[in-house]
């Protein structure tokens, strides 16, 4: 037995042979690590809990929490068993032969030890903190309707995204950096290797440079956000992400397209602080084009009243003229204003309208048509050329009609 071991201890483990006292050592501390450990996190997550409380739908800010005090339990479970088991070896008789002690064990652990969790603690809890803080932001902004306030939560979504990206990416490298100089490795290296890699991405990543400048720029001018529907060469859909590097847009059918941002050569946003529904209805050229302007007038305003669709308008309609006299119909442009996004949905139940009324009132809708005139091919019985007649076909429809 080691130095300084009890007398009770030395009967105790004398009759086991070494490989056993190990494994029992072994278990032990493995056992009081665990424990430790789980307490650690169960305090550090009843913490969490109550400071997240106040936010029950958010279940992104829990699940990174948890995966975040996963990672502390495991840290915490490989320190307290590191502390722990040069002790309990000598204790059950078997000599260190990596030059180790406990005294000296202990005392790594007061310093350099203590400040290595201090460092794994204080990073996690600034990226918690940062996360929890956006989160917050974003749901306290999203619950109001008005136009103002959704623009405002569409930016501070963007921007919180990637203020805690940036900010998880620039802790968890000096958190790094800082454990690694507590375990006397010499970090000098590291930084100017990183500086050299750097200046190698400078040259050759050019296009990641690019679109990295080009997201920052994108994203300061607040051109596109998060939750906007634009169009990106000829490509439109919903922005879901937006990072530095690229904008993730998904269509209508769910295909997601992924733009990097240095390669953008024209991106049109359909939903920046407010939208339009513009539109033509068609009317046939017997109808008195003032009677159709105050049917569309009326049908705009009962749909303004209702609730459903009301609050998405943000005006009575605006009746833009006649715009043009097509083959069968005088088109009428007309225009509605709504919050972003809503435009299509307004739309769609303003003509839906629109058609009903003209039902009711006798205003006709009209379908294209031609003029045929066929002529004859052969003489009547009697000599005489028949005259040529002439009907009106429509161009859809039954033919035999």
């Amino acid at each position: 037995m080691t130095r300084g071991t009890p007398a009770l201890l030395q009967g105790l483990f004398d009759a086991y042979p070494p490989w056993v006292r190990a494994m029992l050592a072994v278990v032990v501390v493995l056992t009081l690590a665990y424990l430790v450990a789980e307490l650690v996190t169960r305090l550090l997550l009843a913490g969490v809990d109550r400071v997240n409380r106040d936010m029950p739908g958010d279940t992104v800010v829990r699940k990174n929490a948890r995966a975040g005090l996963r990672a502390v339990r495991v840290l915490v479970t490989l320190m307290v068993g590191a502390v722990l088991i040069f002790p309990a070896m000598a204790v059950v008789g078997i000599p260190s032969n990596v030059g180790l002690t406990p005294a000296r064990l202990g005392d790594w652990m007061t310093g350099s030890g203590l400040r290595i969790l201090l460092v794994a603690l204080l990073s996690w809890l600034v990226i918690h903190v940062v996360g929890l803080v956006v989160a917050r932001l974003e749901a306290s902004i999203g619950t109001a309707t008005t136009v103002n306030v959704l623009e405002r939560a569409k930016r501070a979504r963007t921007l919180g995204t990637l203020v805690h990206n940036t900010v998880y990416v620039l802790v968890s490298t000096i958190a790094l950096l800082m454990i690694l100089r507590e375990l006397n490795v010499d970090i000098t290296p590291i930084l100017t290797g990183a500086g050299i890699v750097g200046l190698a991405v400078g040259f050759g990543a050019q296009s990641l440079v690019k679109d990295i400048i080009s997201g920052f720029f994108l994203i300061l001018e607040d051109q596109v956000r998060v939750g906007d529907v634009a169009n990106i060469d000829g490509t439109g859909g919903l922005v879901e992400r937006i990072t530095l590097r690229t904008i993730i847009l998904r269509d209508e059918t769910g295909t997601v397209h992924v733009f990097p941002n240095g390669t953008i050569q024209r991106l049109s946003n359909l939903t920046k602080d407010f939208s339009f529904y513009v539109t033509s209805v068609a009317v046939a050229y017997r109808e008195d084009t003032d009677r159709v302007t105050t049917v569309l007038v009326q049908v705009a305003d009962a749909l303004l009243a209702t609730p459903e669709f009301g609050p998405f308008m943000l005006g009575p309609l605006e009746v833009l003229g006649v715009d043009r006299f097509s083959e069968s119909s005088v088109d009428i442009k007309v225009r509605l204003k709504t919050i972003p996004s809503k435009q299509w949905v307004v739309g769609r139940e303003f003509l839906r309208r629109v058609k009903r009324a003209f039902d009711t009132e006798g205003i006709e809708i009209p379908f294209p048509y031609r003029n045929v005139v066929i002529a004859p091919t052969h003489d009547g019985p009697l000599g005489e050329r028949a005259l040529p007649t002439s009907a009106t076909l429509p161009t859809t429809g039954d033919p035999t009609a």
